[in-house]
């Protein structure tokens, strides 16, 4: 038991070594950003990519959640970096930016003798017929919790000025991590965030959309962080209609939430945030609703 820091300490500088050798990376304004990947000795330990201004700290910290799948194979190709280019845009505006690796994806779902290291795959949500879509979204939301603790206790962060930004079930984490209102969280990003989506790969199949509706306004209830949500016309995962009724759901039930519909991009609008050529589309809205709770 007592080798498992040791170890993660390890991996935490081959990673540093083998990724930054071409950092620190020059952003087109000018900032410098110094990119990394650690290993955080979190309950459930795990991989993250961090990226961050060249210089000493403490900054303020943006956690970004990705998304689920609840295929075993497809978890295991998972990539250790995910949304790099956005991540890079926050860092610019001068944040500490940090996207984990979920216990149970990539490298960490590698089925090896030590694979008890790095956690299992904790974000089920059981069957159709009653699924639990409440718990996984808080087992992410601990997670984020985590993540501000380890990071404030290494002194990296400013403990009270904090960000998520969560994309489809990392957006679902993020809307049940509002509804516990941590004192350290100033504002949330959700982009296309749900549960349920897609069932058996069918556009527009969501596994049980009135549960998701339900569940939505019950963390609207108690949620009172500033939040602003990004969904897009031609996501088949969560298109207009279920996040609109998801909208009126939380903020009538008290909740605090800027919605935003932007028009179809790609093929696919569910991995908006993924491409960098969204970025210039989505980032006027970001940057004024930053601006806006400062």
């Amino acid at each position: 038991m007592r080798r498992r820091p040791a170890l993660l300490h390890s991996l935490a500088i081959t990673f540093l070594a083998l990724f930054t050798a071409a950092s620190p990376a020059r952003a087109g304004d000018g900032v410098r950003i110094q990119e990394e990947i650690w290993a955080l000795t979190l309950p459930l330990p795990m991989f993250a990519y961090l990226v961050r201004p060249v210089g000493d700290g403490p900054f303020p910290l943006v956690i970004m959640n990705h998304g689920v799948s609840l295929d075993a194979t497809q978890r295991s190709f998972f990539p250790l970096v995910e949304f790099r280019d956005a991540a890079k845009w926050f860092a610019k505006r001068g944040y500490l930016v940090v996207a984990p690796v979920g216990s149970g994806y990539g490298a960490q779902a590698i089925d090896i003798p030590e694979r008890a290291l790095f956690g299992p795959f904790f974000s089920k949500v059981g069957k159709c017929t009653n699924p639990n879509f409440r718990d996984a979204g808080l087992a992410i939301a601990q997670v984020d919790l985590w993540i501000i603790d380890y990071l404030a206790a290494e002194r990296q962060i400013i403990p009270k000025d904090v960000i998520v930004v969560g994309q489809s079930a990392g957006g679902w984490g993020a809307i049940a991590l509002s509804s516990v209102n941590p004192p350290q969280v100033k504002v949330i990003i959700v982009f296309a965030g749900g549960r349920g989506g897609r069932v058996g790969g069918k556009p527009n199949n969501n596994c049980a959309p009135d549960r998701l509706v339900e569940v939505t306004a019950d963390f609207g209830r108690t949620s009172r962080v500033p939040m602003l949500w990004i969904y897009n016309r031609n996501d088949t995962f969560f298109g207009p209609d279920l996040s609109k009724r998801m909208h009126a759901a939380f903020t009538g039930a008290g909740g605090k939430a800027e919605y935003h519909l932007m028009p179809p991009f790609g093929e696919e609008g569910h991995f908006f945030i993924d491409s960098p050529d969204a970025i210039p589309l989505w980032s006027p809205l970001v940057a004024k609703f930053l601006d806006a709770q400062n």
